[in-house]
């Protein structure tokens, strides 16, 4: 394993952000396809601050969402990872898991195969107890992915961040426990 990943899955690597991967992060939250339960596609600015957001939680928490590098050929295909979650619910703050890929890398089990990786580092390696995943209704693509993750839905809220996206703010939130 390449000392630039944190660790990696049969075909992925996950790292932290870099200010040179704007360009990656970009191509992937400014299509409108993959931003599509979303309520805004990316800028240069909220992709810069996605960057430092997820570096200031990698330095608080030991972990964020990776950057997610398919090994075969180095290239950033997005986002996998966890992430610690403070917006106003029941349930937090807490950890979550989320993805999110470019679409030429959809339907090929990255997000899936990243998940369960990504999953067992926060168990195993950082000895996290619980962690959430949530999307809006209508998500199917990701709600699949919580499945197959072992992932049970656990409760719907209306997401304080979307309240003036009426059509994306009511989300399904699913949990996963640490076994033992």
């Amino acid at each position: 394993m390449s000392n630039k990943y944190i660790f990696t899955s049969r075909r992925l690597g996950f790292r932290g952000w870099e200010e040179s991967d704007l360009d990656a992060f970009l191509e992937v939250s400014g299509d409108p396809e993959v931003m599509e339960f979303f309520p805004n596609l990316a800028t240069k600015e909220s992709g810069l601050d996605f960057i430092k957001w997820s570096k200031e939680c990698y330095e608080k928490h030991g972990y964020c969402y990776y950057a997610a590098e398919e090994l075969a050929s180095g290239k950033v295909i997005g986002f996998i990872g966890i992430h610690w979650q403070t917006f106003e619910a029941d349930f937090t703050p807490c950890t979550d898991i989320g993805w999110r890929l470019n679409k030429k890398y959809w339907n090929k089990g990255y997000a899936t195969e990243g998940a369960k990786r990504c999953l067992e580092y926060a168990f195993d390696e950082l000895n996290l107890k619980k962690i959430y995943s949530m999307a809006s209704l209508g998500n199917v693509k990701s709600f699949n992915v919580m499945k197959k993750i072992g992932m049970k839905k656990v409760d719907s809220f209306f997401h304080p961040a979307l309240k003036n996206r009426p059509d994306l703010a009511e989300c399904d939130l699913y949990l996963i426990e640490a076994r033992g």
